[in-house]
């Protein structure tokens, strides 16, 4: 049998070269970028290593006030920039420039036949369109700041990284300076294809903020976060977990760890929940998984965590706590006894932050006033859930008496607060209120007698007296076997949605047992 004889040495010198060969090492660049702030340093290293650099408008006086010399794109181009600079860099000298390939051979005798310089290097980033549309600015305005010419700059850099570097955002610009100090102006084929990506990622979250704002009515789901924060791990230790998006438009973070998966559910409840409370009497949730586990509203907030913790002062452990007013000395000192993951307010006297920082892994967060996203949305088998958020919220307006005994004013209030309450308790819920205290809930149980078995069983085992207190339902009741139940532990009151062939069996229940009974006509579920 003939044996084949490899040259070891000259295998390894051949792979060394071949390595050696994807890199590249500049000697041109096009810079036209809207954000300056940070380009200097880029800009006099390049200049350092002898780099051409092709730029425009704006980004051309930058430099030119650097020191240091650049070639117009429009003389590298002979075209002028036109129609307001929305014409400037679409040309085939500059698109050529990038797009060619430096080891096709017919690519190379084209650009030598066009006079078309390689440029090695391309420095852009995007009119700031989303900013624009925050700002309020006028239609107009807004369509002006669709970006043209840098997002096909963008694609056609991104594209060819086996020859080219794409730089396509200013928080880029670090990063790159680092690696053309390291590396004497050289990039790899590694770096050059992670830039690429980066430079995709900008692209499609740019369009998709486009077509979020341009679309009316299709229903298309696209959506995109260009930040991305990786968790300490998902909602096991086993799982991996990112939250995508930008807690600091929503929080200031004042102390304590990172926010873990499990906290960012929570305060995503609590966030939800106090909404519904925004500019009332102070009010104070404590929430556990998900759901709250107290909740009072008081004259002054210290007394309203008083009566909150005392829902359930055992599965407050641990948990997250929301106020809808500034927390004052004497909340924070009750607040301080408890442990507690999250803290959530918005506002803190100077005292109150003071004490509550004695504990250092506490989280500490001032909420934002902002506007949530008009989409609410979850991942399903190998898809995406969509709807509009459940932004009804009942009120004493759509209320409808259906029972003999018409019930008080005082117990509409206890209604209507128990029916905020249960709008954010994961279904099926029953929710008991008493004197804007909740009693206790019956969360996520399979059947509405077992929430509501749950509710009354731990609104006793934590010393409340139910007589008098009201009784909310996310949904309606197929039969009257919850009313009666809620009857015999002394609730005089209830509110749910109607709408069962069988409301009128719970409503003669009502009437037989002289329960006040409103229907709204909302129902709401929450899975």
């Amino acid at each position: 049998m003939l044996r084949k004889h490899y040259n070891i040495s000259n295998f390894a010198e051949n792979f060394t070269t071949h390595k050696m060969n994807t890199s590249k090492t500049a000697k041109s660049a096009l810079i036209s970028v809207f954000h300056k702030d940070g380009l200097g340093p880029i800009v006099k290293k390049l200049n350092e290593l002898n780099v051409t650099i092709y730029t425009t408008g704006g980004t051309e006086t930058f430099i030119k006030d650097l020191g240091i010399d650049v070639v117009r794109v429009e003389d590298l181009t002979s075209s002028p920039s036109i129609l307001g600079g929305r014409v400037k860099t679409l040309h085939p000298k500059v698109f050529g420039g990038i797009l060619n390939r430096r080891d096709n051979e017919g690519d190379q005798k084209q650009i030598e036949e066009f006079e078309i310089p390689e440029i090695d290097i391309v420095i852009v980033d995007l009119y700031p369109f989303e900013n624009t549309v925050a700002s309020g600015a006028p239609e107009q305005d807004i369509i002006e700041k669709i970006d043209i010419g840098g997002i096909s700059l963008i694609r056609a850099a991104a594209k060819n990284f086996k020859d080219v570097i794409c730089v396509s955002s200013m928080d880029q610009y670090g990063d790159f300076l680092d690696i053309i100090t390291e590396q004497n102006g050289a990039t790899t084929i590694e770096q050059r294809k992670s830039f690429s990506a980066k430079s995709f990622a900008v692209s499609s979250h740019y369009d998709t903020a486009i077509f979020n704002y341009m679309n009316d009515d299709q229903p298309q789901f696209r959506q995109s976060f260009d930040k991305v924060k990786q968790l300490r791990y998902g909602e096991n230790p086993h799982q991996k977990g990112f939250f995508y998006g930008d807690l600091d438009q929503l929080f200031d973070k004042l102390h304590g760890k990172e926010l873990s998966f499990n906290n960012l559910l929570d305060v995503d409840a609590a966030v939800s929940l106090i909404r519904e409370f925004k500019g009332e009497a102070p009010t104070f949730a404590i929430l556990k998984h998900n759901n709250a586990c107290g909740f009072a509203q008081r004259d002054t907030l210290a007394e309203a965590y008083k009566d909150a913790l005392a829902g359930d002062p055992t599965s407050a452990f641990g948990g997250v706590l929301i106020a809808n007013k500034e927390i004052d000395v004497a909340t924070a000192t009750q607040i301080h006894n408890l442990f507690c993951e999250v803290v959530i307010a918005p506002s803190y006297s100077d005292e109150a932050l003071q004490i509550l920082k004695g504990k250092k892994n506490r989280i500490i967060l001032i909420q934002k006033n902002v506007e949530f996203p008009n989409l609410s949305y979850r991942t399903a088998l190998n898809g995406v859930l969509a709807q509009d958020p459940n932004n009804v919220t009942d009120t004493k307006e759509g209320l409808k008496n259906v029972t003999t005994r018409v019930v008080s004013e005082a117990e509409i209030e206890d209604l209507l607060f128990a029916s905020k309450i249960c709008k954010h308790t994961k279904s099926n819920t029953i929710i008991l209120v008493k004197n804007k205290q909740l009693c206790a809930g019956g969360t996520g149980q399979t059947s509405r007698v077992d929430a509501l078995e749950q509710a009354i069983t731990k609104a006793k085992t934590f010393k409340f007296d139910l007589k008098g207190a009201v009784m909310a339902s996310d949904a309606f009741f197929p039969f009257p076997d919850c009313v009666e139940i809620a009857g015999n532990a002394g609730i005089e009151a209830i509110i749910q949605p109607g709408g069962s062939i069988k409301d009128q069996l719970s409503i003669d229940y009502c009437d037989a047992n002289n329960i006040g009974m409103v229907l709204t006509g909302t129902r709401h579920f929450k899975h």
